[in-house]
């Protein structure tokens, strides 16, 4: 009995798929960051605090304090909030924060805009209001766009840490991995267990370098560690 030779159906010539919509772009978007010649920083940030902040502000999560200690990091370190344009940067006043969220038609990063001007519950809501859509199709052109620093977190998955592509032009992306205990030195008492996640800021080394990036993340770090003071507080 002959053998029919492997077509279309075949398992060794595959099924061609396509990119459409989300995932074409995005595609596009990739070799763009590809050619940017990035450099990355990590750093361990004790999450305890933040962990709270559930109990604190009603329907708020750990992204919502990421979020705001980042926008306090790029109204400090202004050379964050940027796009790098050939040969150039342009900065930028309003802080305007892109948060990264799977979906079934593929990534999409709507932007909480103004990022600096809200406080966290308003930071929540508008966080909360965009994943929902996003996870709908119902974003707009206006929910995607002017953004100027993307958050990536996966602190949801079992990943230890792991390096963002940049959202270019944006000059800056911040990946945020999952919390783990973890023993950490505490003086003369030895060592304590604390909930640790790793925070990995890529950065266009074009339009910034490894101070900004540093002193940029040491503002997040502390953003993040500060007590969750409640509304009206």
């Amino acid at each position: 009995m002959t053998e029919a030779p492997p077509g279309p159906q075949g398992t060794e010539e595959g099924t061609s798929v396509p990119l459409t919509g989300i995932r074409k772009a995005a595609a596009k978007q990739m070799v763009a960051a590809w050619a940017a010649p990035a450099f990355h920083l990590s750093t361990g940030v004790d999450m305890t605090e933040a962990l709270k902040v559930r109990e604190t502000i009603a329907g708020a999560t750990v992204t919502d304090v990421i979020i705001r200690a980042c926008a306090a990091a790029l109204v400090q370190v202004p050379e964050m909030n940027a796009w790098y344009e050939d040969l150039s940067t342009r900065r930028f006043a309003q802080v305007n924060i892109g948060v990264a969220v799977a979906t079934e038609a593929g990534l999409t990063v709507p932007v909480i805009h103004d990022a600096s001007a809200l406080d966290l519950a308003e930071i929540a809501e508008r966080r909360r209001d965009a994943v929902q859509r996003a996870r709908h199709g119902a974003l707009k052109w206006a929910d995607v766009s002017r953004g100027t620093f993307t958050i990536s977190n996966l602190g949801m998955r079992d990943i230890d840490s792991f390096d963002a592509i940049l959202n270019v032009p944006q000059v800056a992306i911040l990946a945020v991995a999952a919390t783990r205990p973890t023993p950490i030195p505490d003086g003369e008492r030895g060592m304590r267990w604390r909930s640790v996640a790793q925070l990995t800021l890529s950065c266009d080394h074009r339009a910034v370098d490894g101070a900004a990036g540093a002193a940029f993340l040491e503002v997040v770090k502390a953003g993040i560690e500060a007590p969750i003071a409640r509304p009206g507080g």
